[in-house]
């Protein structure tokens, strides 16, 4: 059939060439934007040379480095799909969580109650980012990379070139920090793939913050830098007033590289591992079918916290007796998914002001502010949630002062400022609990700072449930099973409620919230009893689950890889995330695992004779 007949006459056809350009033109912009969607790779290959399961905040790193050396291939597998144009506001980040880019993860209910008590089942909702990219789509987007003595620690513990000294470079690698007076020192870098910068919105409260901060005697410095130690608005993975996942810095640019295929949508449920005790491939799930690939040189497990140690276990690697109640065979007898550790702090800790500065939903859900953010790509949609962030010394920290204990993300928001929508769904709280203490508050002007434990003492476990890989392991933090945990927590709540009561505070007339937590009103009100009350009933986390597969040295009996990355007791594998924190940083781990991430990376170049 002749074509002009289908589209008209000649005219009509000359006509649509303008159209026709444009279309062309926006094809060729979408293929060559380094910011483009990640392709799909639906015909992989039998072989790979490295084979990276998960594409989170480390793997995305893992695999983007591994595939410059051109005649490497490497497969990305992820099991979720990509981004949306949703995950990249920052406005609505708490959107994302319980939808279907979050594995949606609970912690499991407790005979003894110690934690999560005024949640629904008493299990707190643990959101995991399943989608390219990982949890760095799902967070608050801060990037805290922690403490020096944090790494020194780690080298101390028999872990050779993990000191301050030897990774301090692998962060200001991947930065392209675009804050003028921080770029281009020592401690940052620029023309990196992650874009590190401050919003380009915020309240007036945040100022307010770091005023606050100096009457108590702590510096507005660079937490990043030098000192971690005082107050600071918070630094932000963030590009243009968009989230800047790791699959936007690290992926996305280089989607076009042949070495490179990401296969998306693809579920990871079992390793392959033949006689010698060598892994040679995965199992993976997409599309309902189930399939094998095959690794020449490494498979490498940047699964995150809870799916890396339940990815090992179900493939014979873990505590001996634990695999036997599930018939699986044991490979390798390791303390796979002990040591998980969290920072734990007290939810809800609200105050109260006068003026309306305060970020409401019914005050920014507005078409002039959408118009705004998409126009300019600023206002209140270029808003993170997490305005400022301060590191400060309990009673209990060092008496130097340089390794703080206790962390506070401020917020010129909280639990009632979008009028029980959704940050009560998030949280999982119960209605009842809901209703009674912040519903009242729903018309009124508030903020919050979340005191975070830096350095828990208590540790938790992840284990199986069952020997179906599409059932949720079983996940139990263990919160306060060490009473100090408790005690230095209590110390950040009174340091918090001492920033309320600053003159720079008090110019918006800030008090805290004055309604008991019900299941606490029998204790007196804001005295260390009531407090360790409502941090058992209130139990926050901004989800930082580290430590599963802990790195140490081989006569470290709770050790599940090498200093190198390398899984004990079989051949070509390593992990690389989270979970090979021997102790938890002081402070937001995305920045830190990213970091693990290029050093992995670079530690893989190394062995094979690359780099």
């Amino acid at each position: 059939m002749p074509l002009l007949p289908i589209l008209g006459s000649p005219l009509t056809l000359l006509a649509m060439v303008p159209l026709l350009a444009i279309g062309f033109n926006y094809l060729k912009y979408v293929d060559n934007d380094p910011e483009g969607k990640i392709i799909d790779a639906t015909n992989l290959h039998a072989q790979y040379d490295f084979i990276v399961v998960g594409a989170g905040s480390a793997g995305a790193v893992v695999a983007s480095r591994l595939s410059e050396i051109a005649n490497w291939t490497v497969l990305l597998i992820e099991a979720g799909g990509d981004e949306t144009e949703i995950s990249d506001i920052p406005a609505l980040a708490g959107f994302l969580q319980l939808s279907e880019l979050d594995w949606k993860f609970q912690t499991q209910p407790r005979a003894d109650r110690a934690f999560c008590q005024a949640m629904i089942g008493e299990r707190c909702n643990w959101p995991r980012g399943k989608v390219m990219g990982g949890s760095s789509v799902l967070n608050a987007m801060v990037y805290v990379r922690g403490n020096s003595r944090d790494y020194d620690s780690w080298a101390e513990q028999g872990n050779p070139g993990w000191a301050y000294a030897d990774i301090l470079k692998y962060f200001t690698k991947s930065e392209d920090n675009r804050n003028p007076y921080l770029a281009g020192t020592k401690y940052h870098g620029k023309g990196g793939l992650l874009t590190v910068q401050e919003a380009p919105w915020r309240s007036p409260l945040s100022i307010a913050f770091i005023q606050a901060g100096k009457e108590m005697g702590y510096e507005n410095r660079d937490i990043n830098g030098e000192i971690q130690t005082g107050f600071m608005l918070t630094q932000a993975t963030m590009r243009r007033g968009m989230r800047c996942s790791t699959s936007k810095a690290f992926l996305r640019p280089f989607r076009h590289r042949p070495n490179l295929h990401i296969a998306m949508n693809a579920q990871v449920t079992k390793l392959l591992i033949d006689k010698n005790n060598r892994v040679y491939g995965v199992q993976y799930f997409k599309n309902n079918v189930k399939a094998n690939v095959f690794a020449r040189r490494e498979v490498i497990l940047s699964a995150g916290s809870l799916h890396t140690p339940q990815i090992l276990m179900l493939s014979g690697i873990g505590i001996a007796d634990h695999l036997k109640e599930f018939n699986i065979p044991v490979v390798s007898d390791l303390p796979v998914g002990n040591n998980m550790q969290d920072h734990v702090g007290l939810g809800g800790l609200t105050f109260v002001i006068d003026e309306p500065v305060s970020v409401r939903t019914d005050r920014f859900a507005t078409a002039a502010v959408a118009l705004e953010y998409l126009m300019h790509e600023k206002g209140p949609m270029a808003f993170p949630g997490i305005e400022g962030l301060a590191f400060v010394n309990s009673k209990y920290a060092p008496k130097d002062g340089l390794w703080p204990d206790i962390q506070f993300h401020f917020g010129p928001s909280s639990i009632n400022s979008d009028g029980g929508q959704n940050i009560r769904k998030i949280t999982n709280l119960r209605p009842g609990f809901y209703n009674t203490v912040y519903k009242p508050l729903e018309k009124s002007e508030t903020w919050t700072i979340l005191p975070l434990l830096l350095r828990p003492k208590s540790s938790g476990f992840v284990r199986l449930r069952s020997k179906n890989p599409f059932i949720y392991p079983s996940v139990d933090p263990n919160y306060f099973t060490y009473k100090e945990d408790i005690e230095v927590l209590t110390e950040g709540i009174k340091i918090a409620i001492n920033v309320s009561a600053t003159a720079a505070m008090q110019k918006f007339g800030s008090r805290p919230h004055s309604i008991p937590f019900p299941a606490c009103a029998h204790h007196p009100f804001m005295s260390d009893e009531y407090w360790e009350c409502c941090t058992r009933q209130f139990t926050f986390t901004i989800y930082h689950p580290t430590g599963t597969c802990k790195m140490g040295p081989s006569y470290d009996p709770e050790a599940v890889v090498d200093p190198r990355l390398r899984v004990y007791g079989v051949s070509g594998l390593r992990v690389i995330d989270a979970s090979i924190m021997p102790t938890i940083v002081s402070g937001n781990p995305n920045a830190p695992v990213i970091m693990i991430g290029e050093k992995g990376a670079d530690m893989i170049k190394e062995d094979w004779g690359m780099l």
